[in-house]
């Protein structure tokens, strides 16, 4: 974190009333302009002022709910600058959390809430294990060895085991490499990939897809997965594959700022250059922002924006999420918190209109992984609140105008 941003808390004793907002409640800008705070929670929108209350008053100024990034790879440094930015909850989409550790970040209103599937289901030597050596955690790199499955008895004790441990869905992996610069990963056979995801259906979790490729979201989809964690960019979806996703009720989170980083772009001016992000990151991660993955040149943005637009066009739901995890150099482009406000612009740019592109950060993410208690504005539900100069249901770049954020009712001033 910068040196220079200091984060400080109110006390919640009293509540806070936030007045002359303009409000998007996570799926319309509504008519109140007033939300009360008391405690952990939404106490009102609208209606009378507590005399007690704490009021701020923010005219000009847009609130909605805290921002929920649908593709993370955390750590607690990771999950203090998403909260920063706005960005109240992380999805994990494969890691390593203890039940103590998780415990803590749930009581914690210093950073940001996670969901986390525990480790994700791949062959041995499959993705994510190239990445190992990479790592700047030197305990993954020499000593850590990732448990691989290779037939459907092991996938259905591997799902047990990380559902025992507290994992909130399960990921698993279709992965070839040819998309991200390591041609010839191997691939759980289709048996493996489907006792996977029967097993996690078994113990009521989601199943969650990792594929960059058109035949891997086509494996995926056939084993009955209920979201795919990226958008396949190889090729452009066919009319009749698009109509299967739909009829199935699969998710995508298209990962937009991952794919536009895997082509060849960085984000040193969407983000790196801007003041409202260089305020809130180290050098490391601005270093990291200017640089890009480059492994798959050939691919065009352009491609993948009609490619995420027909499926929401077809009725597929569409969740925001960035992919987010190490500022390492092979894996440029990308920064806790703020490249999901990037991927808000993405999805902008490719047709959405900014409440739809709003909408896939708060209360989409919320519906589909079942967080009841969040991504909305609403009383009874969390205070997990995002305030923004401007109104990013006009221009969408406003979300990085940071006023003020809450989790759990306690604010944060930097």
């Amino acid at each position: 974190m910068n040196k220079h941003v200091l984060i400080r808390f109110h006390k919640i004793s009293d509540p806070t009333a936030i007045i002359n907002a303009k409000i998007f409640d996570g799926e319309n800008l509504i008519d109140a302009t007033t939300v009360v705070i008391k405690g952990e929670f939404i106490e009102s929108v609208g209606g009378k002022i507590p005399s007690e209350a704490i009021v701020i008053d923010a005219k000009g100024a847009t609130l909605m709910p805290g921002l929920i990034d649908s593709h993370t790879h955390t750590d607690i440094d990771g999950l203090k600058d998403a909260l920063l930015f706005g960005v109240t909850t992380e999805l994990e989409m494969n890691g390593h959390w203890t039940f103590r550790q998780r415990k803590n970040i749930a009581e914690r209103t210093d950073i940001a809430d996670l969901r986390s599937p525990g480790m994700g289901v791949t062959p041995k030597g499959g993705h994510p294990t190239q990445y190992m050596a990479s790592s700047d955690n030197l305990l993954i790199r020499f000593f850590f060895r990732y448990p691989a499955v290779s037939n459907p008895d092991d996938a259905v004790k591997f799902v047990q085991k990380q559902v025992s441990k507290g994992a909130d869905y399960i990921k698993v992996f279709i992965e070839d490499g040819s998309c991200i610069g390591f041609p010839g990963l191997p691939l759980l056979d289709n048996d493996t990939l489907k006792a996977a995801v029967d097993e996690a259906h078994r113990n009521n979790k989601m199943a969650i897809a990792h594929a960059t490729t058109l035949s891997g979201g086509k494996q995926a989809v056939a084993s009955g997965i209920d979201g795919l964690a990226h958008l396949f960019f190889d090729k452009q979806p066919e009319p009749e594959f698009i109509a299967e996703i739909v009829s199935s009720g699969v998710f995508v989170v298209p990962t937009l700022v991952t794919l536009s980083t895997a082509f060849g772009n960085d984000a040193s001016s969407a983000l790196a250059a801007d003041e409202r992000v260089k305020s809130r990151l180290n050098q490391k991660w601005l270093t990291s922002l200017s640089r890009s993955m480059n492994v798959y040149p050939q691919g065009k943005i352009e491609n993948a924006f009609a490619s995420v637009m027909a499926l929401y066009k077809a009725g597929v739901d569409i969740l925001a999420g960035s992919d987010v995890s190490e500022p390492l150099p092979i894996l440029g482009g990308l920064a806790h918190g703020a490249s999901l406000h990037q991927e808000l612009m993405l999805l902008v740019a490719a047709g959405f209109m900014p409440v739809e592109s709003l909408r896939a950060a708060t209360s989409v993410p919320a519906r589909r992984f079942s967080l009841t208690d969040r991504g909305r504005i609403a009383p009874g539900l969390r205070a997990d609140l995002l305030l923004v100069d401007g109104d990013p249901l006009t221009n969408i770049t406003d979300t990085l105008s940071i006023n003020s954020v809450w989790r759990s009712g306690v604010k944060l001033t930097m």
